[in-house]
């Protein structure tokens, strides 16, 4: 675990949060959510900047490390030797707009790498690509269903046998999104999945994602007898904004680093 300046401590992950309580016969279920993302870049001050300016990230009290999107927090690691996350496991996320050519407009203005102009895919939505300043692809589309922060997705030489592992690892609903992109679907934002080589995303822009869990302990013990690999066993962590928090680290299918969180 790395340690960084007090004015930035913090763990860089994101978190699907998941609720293990059982519920009555006939109750509807609430789907797990999303609830970090971590990335990581030199300087954790611009990039909250740079997030907020051009998808409305709200600060939040936890720390001035990360932003808040929705249900879901967009965390930053500081990392000065960051390479992008194009072909990593975890190659990109994913901003929904109501207006996408008046949003590229705007990247355009600001000197923004735009690595796919927009376009209209039939049957799912219109699209673009673009890249942060440190490396971290990010697909812009226009889903008037779901606003703000849409998506997260993976590389992975077998999509059907990395979506059953993240779901019976860490829940979450098997769906295709428009009934075109294999994911698993949780409150307000998708797990999407691309079939594809990959390389692993520790020390890249998108350095890893992490799933809560009320209990670290057990949870760690139940992955551990199903064969999981952990490279760091649970460690206390208090953050900038005073809250108290346990992690660890796991190794996910095609290179992804995975944080499992107590909080």
């Amino acid at each position: 675990m790395r340690r960084f300046a007090p004015a930035f401590t913090g763990v860089l992950f994101l978190t699907l949060l998941v609720s293990a309580a059982p519920r009555p016969q006939g109750q509807a279920q609430v789907p797990p959510v999303i609830d970090h993302i971590h990335l990581g870049v030199p300087d954790q001050a611009k990039a909250v900047e740079w997030y907020q300016k051009f998808f409305d990230g709200k600060p939040m009290t936890e720390g001035p490390d990360r932003l808040m999107f929705g249900d879901t927090r967009l965390n930053f690691l500081r990392n000065a030797d960051g390479k992008p996350s194009t072909g990593t496991g975890l190659d990109h996320i994913g901003f929904s707009v109501a207006n996408l050519d008046a949003k590229m407009k705007e990247f355009e203005a600001a000197g923004i790498k735009i690595v796919t102009p927009a376009r209209d895919v039939e049957g799912l939505f219109r699209l673009a690509f673009i890249e942060d300043p440190w490396g971290t692809r990010i697909e812009v589309v226009q889903d008037p269903d779901k606003l703000g922060l849409h998506h997260v997705h993976l590389r992975t030489p077998d999509v059907d046998a990395a979506i059953a592992w993240y779901k019976a690892k860490f829940g979450g609903e098997t769906a295709k999104l428009k009934n075109r992109i294999d994911g698993l679907r949780y409150s307000g934002v998708w797990l999407l999945f691309q079939r594809g080589d990959s390389t692993p995303t520790e020390g890249r822009a998108i350095d890893h994602i992490g799933w809560r869990t009320t209990n670290l302990e057990i949870k760690a013990r139940e992955l551990k007898s199903q064969g999981v690999r952990f490279t760091t066993e649970p460690t206390p962590l208090r953050l900038a904004g005073g809250a108290n928090i346990t992690y660890s680290y796991l190794e996910g299918p095609a290179g992804v680093r995975i944080e499992l969180v107590q909080r």
